[in-house]
């Protein structure tokens, strides 16, 4: 039988900042690389053997 998953403990500090930054200003991506990531998508999807949506 699995373990129990622990709780995540919560972000402090500088730590805390620097995530609340990241999150407020993300890291733009080029188009090549949306149509690169949904081409890896639909073929992953294409193999799987179980329903997807």
């Amino acid at each position: 039988m699995a373990r129990p998953i622990k709780e995540t403990p919560t972000i402090k500090g500088k730590d805390s900042i620097r995530f609340q930054e990241a999150m407020d200003n993300p890291i733009p991506v080029s188009k090549e690389q949306k149509e690169k990531q949904r081409r890896a998508y639909e073929f992953m999807k294409s193999i799987a053997t179980f329903p997807m949506p």
